[in-house]
């Protein structure tokens, strides 16, 4: 079976029942902007916009999963698990499946698998994009909230970022650190043209917020 509106429309309905109690960090709200940003880079990439519209409603499935799981579950890996047994609750044909799918467990940046169709750097552009500019600093205080972190800054945050540890986050991880560690990094990290644009842009205001963030702190300004 081929993508319609109406299982379009179902699959958003059935994507919903796994953010019920999430964190702010990765409830529906992040969702619906990486839809939206998803969207707007198919149409300028050429896409199917169908794929996008599923695999965009579908990529954080598994989040739950691996937040319960201290992030030992692997969430694009269990993402992609959920997302084949929707997908085929509603017949639909192998090869969309398969793109959605892939889609899905190529999300993340942090795993082996990367993304390969122009659906799936497409999805792994907007759900970067969101982490980054005025919604992506607003996101990284609110998940250092929500680890119970400490501190507002520590001042060792530019030492701690260049040690190249692997990333595990504890309660004396602040957003600063995130920014300096992960978040900076990410515009170089964006594969399309149409997500390079967006990231430009997204990624200079962030800088120039840390920037004037650290001056306040030193009361330079």
């Amino acid at each position: 079976m081929k993508i319609n509106n109406k299982i379009i429309n179902e699959i958003k309905d059935k994507a919903k029942s796994f953010f019920i109690d999430s964190s702010g960090c990765h409830d529906w709200t992040h969702i619906e902007r990486v839809y939206n940003l998803a969207i707007r880079i198919a149409k300028k990439e050429k896409a199917n916009l169908d794929i996008v519209k599923i695999a965009a409603y579908l990529h954080d499935v598994g989040r739950k999963e691996e937040m319960e799981g201290g992030g030992k579950i692997c969430h694009a890996e269990k993402g992609a698990e959920l997302t084949e047994e929707i997908l085929l609750s509603h017949n639909l044909d192998k090869e969309i499946v398969e793109n959605i799918k892939h889609c899905v467990l190529s999300h993340r940046y942090r795993n082996e698998h990367k993304p390969k169709t122009i659906e799936a750097k497409i999805l792994f552009d907007a759900d970067k994009l969101d982490s980054i500019g005025a919604v992506g600093i607003a996101r990284d205080f609110l998940f250092a909230g929500y680890l119970g972190c400490n501190y507002l800054y520590t001042g060792n945050e530019k030492k701690l970022s260049k040690q190249g540890k692997k990333y595990e986050y504890t309660k004396e991880d602040t957003a600063l650190l995130e920014y300096y560690y992960k978040l900076k990094k990410v515009k170089s990290k964006i594969i399309t043209e149409a997500g390079k644009q967006i990231a430009k842009e997204r990624h200079a205001y962030m800088v120039e917020f840390f920037k004037r963030f650290e001056l306040e702190v030193r009361g330079a300004l």
